[in-house]
């Protein structure tokens, strides 16, 4: 069975989380996905305030950018917040948006290189060995932690395309798969990833409930018109997305209001309640083990949706 949760977004107030957590812990949804993005607000804050104000959430960190910590601190991050939370906490690394990088001076000349090295000396500081490495960005010296979890958390990488999928099969313990991730961008990730046994694919999807299907398609609209016009690898995996493309860029946003009930569905939570259960069921088939429902930025909007996820939390 597929954990269901949602998404905190970047741009919801720090002292919002402890609420939210506490109202999907006592409401029975199974998780609580923290968004770290520069220059907002700190994960691995949010997710001890998450952690600590909780019984039974799963909260996941998606993601915290390799080189912004070293593989050091990283690990004793992780280390902390799984004592905080024994067995609740999920931790994601990713190579972080690459412009964000150079702003703060820590762009590397090799984005794969880097979270390879940095996943590997993370791995190891969990797991209480003494670590020496020798990198091109990672250096440790004799570096262990004093209190490694007595459970290691699976390590999920954050990325995208094949290169980064492959990497995340060989030193990772599975994905944490971005907005909107469809049911065959899933499928195609765990292939190119390898499909290793017992990997863990997490996927964040984008959530729009209203009572009528219109409103949600005419909410939504605009943002997925964004992501077309980007030939995002989530949608390009569908088997549909070149007449979509050719719809969107023929009619813009009114002609996706319209386009096919079953487009919506398999791109996202968006319409009825019955259509984003219809969607998680197709992420659950795809090999889906945690979803983050992904409401929308702005809180005014986007908090009322917590109710939806506790009625799909119940289906």
């Amino acid at each position: 069975m597929t954990a269901l949760g949602m998404c905190f977004p970047r741009t919801y107030p720090a002292a919002l989380v402890t609420d939210v957590a506490r109202r999907l812990d006592r409401g029975g949804a199974d998780g609580l996905w923290i968004i770290e993005d520069c220059f907002y607000t700190a994960g691995p804050s949010l997710v001890s305030a998450a952690l600590t104000s909780t019984e039974r959430l799963t909260v996941g960190l998606g993601i915290v950018p390799a080189v912004v910590r070293t593989a050091a601190v990283t690990a004793m991050e992780f280390a902390t917040l799984e004592a905080l939370g024994p067995g609740r906490f999920l931790p994601g690394i990713g190579h972080g948006v690459q412009s964000w990088m150079g702003q703060m001076g820590v762009r590397p000349k090799s984005p794969l290189t880097t979270l390879e090295e940095v996943t590997t000396a993370v791995t190891r500081l969990l797991r209480g060995e003494e670590v020496s490495f020798e990198g091109k960005v990672v250096y440790l010296d004799k570096v262990q932690l004093d209190a490694p979890p007595a459970d290691v958390p699976p390590i999920l990488l954050g990325v995208q395309g094949p290169k980064s999928m492959a990497l995340a099969g060989r030193v990772a313990d599975g994905v944490v798969l971005a907005e909107p991730a469809t049911a065959p961008y899933v499928r195609q990730s765990v292939q190119y990833a390898g499909s290793p046994e017992g990997f863990v694919v997490a996927t964040f999807t984008a959530m729009c409930i209203r009572a009528e299907r219109k409103a949600a398609y005419e909410w939504t609209a605009p943002w997925l018109g964004s992501r077309i016009a980007d030939r995002a690898p989530q949608l390009t995996a569908l088997p549909f997305f070149e007449e979509l493309h050719k719809l969107y860029d023929a009619g813009g946003e009114a002609a996706l209001v319209g386009m096919p009930r079953d487009w919506w569905t398999a791109i996202g939570a968006v319409g009825t309640l019955d259509d984003a259960a219809a969607h998680l069921d197709g992420l659950e088939a795809a090999g889906v083990n945690h979803v983050g429902l992904f409401p929308d930025p702005e809180v005014e909007h986007g908090l009322p949706q917590l109710d939806y996820v506790l009625e799909l939390a119940k289906r």
